[in-house]
């Protein structure tokens, strides 16, 4: 179901007719220390986006473990992966060079061990009543399968977002889409690197007026968490107070 952010079952408008032609596809996937898992991962994403038409871009970032050598090596199995290389270990940067490298209609970020062909039917349904959607693990009808710390981790963010910010989405991280006029006009104006880039991408949007909607996600992970969760909290939570002195509050 697709629904604005913060809406309970009000539903954006559909439009009445099919579209006649699918809208360009670019899927960003970041990629740190995750050699011995990147080729199942890629596998199982080519099983489950059978019959789609897109690109992915890897985006390795400093890896040290051989996942950038398995990288390019797969792009040589399957014709619609690409790879990107940066020295830096930076998630926020490596979705950017995604973002930036794209050249079409619209952009999905997904992660590693978490994505969903239901996601992109969803996307590719919907281009005409959104300009970003969003896989909300705060909706609803949302079925996240994370463990309580996680999820409760999710919630206390989320409040963070609505009281220093005054948003009204539900969750910024996790699986996203996001079309090529947002990027082109919000993408440069985007400070934050690693964990609040895309905070701040959904943020600098809303406020800019763009359509925003969300849909329930299914949260089950292909692997348990590598990191932290805990560790991540005080950067976190530094990092959305930097945020808030740049942005300010939404009056």
């Amino acid at each position: 179901m697709l629904r604005p952010p913060g809406v309970g079952t009000k539903r954006l408008p559909y439009t009445l007719f099919p579209m006649m032609t699918s809208p360009s596809l670019t899927i960003v996937i970041p990629v740190h220390n995750e050699a011995g898992f990147l080729s199942h991962a890629v596998e199982t994403l080519d099983r489950e986006l059978s019959g789609l038409e897109f690109v992915l871009y890897l985006v390795e970032n400093g890896s040290r473990d051989g996942t950038g050598t398995e990288a390019d090596s797969l792009a040589g199995r399957f014709p619609w992966l690409r790879t990107l290389h940066l020295e830096a270990a930076d998630y926020g940067a490596a979705l950017r060079e995604g973002f930036r490298r794209a050249d079409t209609d619209w952009m999905v970020a997904f992660d590693v061990d978490y994505f969903s062909r239901r996601f992109v039917d969803e996307v590719l349904d919907n281009t005409k009543d959104a300009d970003i959607i969003l896989a909300s693990k705060r909706d609803p009808e949302a079925d996240d399968r994370r463990g309580i710390v996680r999820r409760l981790g999710t919630g206390v963010f989320n409040l963070l977002l609505r009281a220093l910010f005054g948003s009204q989405v539900t969750d910024t991280h996790g699986m996203k889409a996001v079309n090529r006029k947002v990027l082109d006009d919000v993408l440069p104006k985007v400070k934050s690197t690693e964990d609040l880039f895309d905070t701040e991408l959904v943020l600098r949007a809303e406020r800019a007026g763009y359509r925003i909607a969300e849909v329930p996600a299914v949260v089950e992970e292909m692997r348990p968490a590598r990191s932290s969760y805990l560790k991540r909290v005080p950067r976190t939570l530094v990092g959305l107070f930097r945020l808030r002195k740049l942005l300010g509050k939404k009056q």
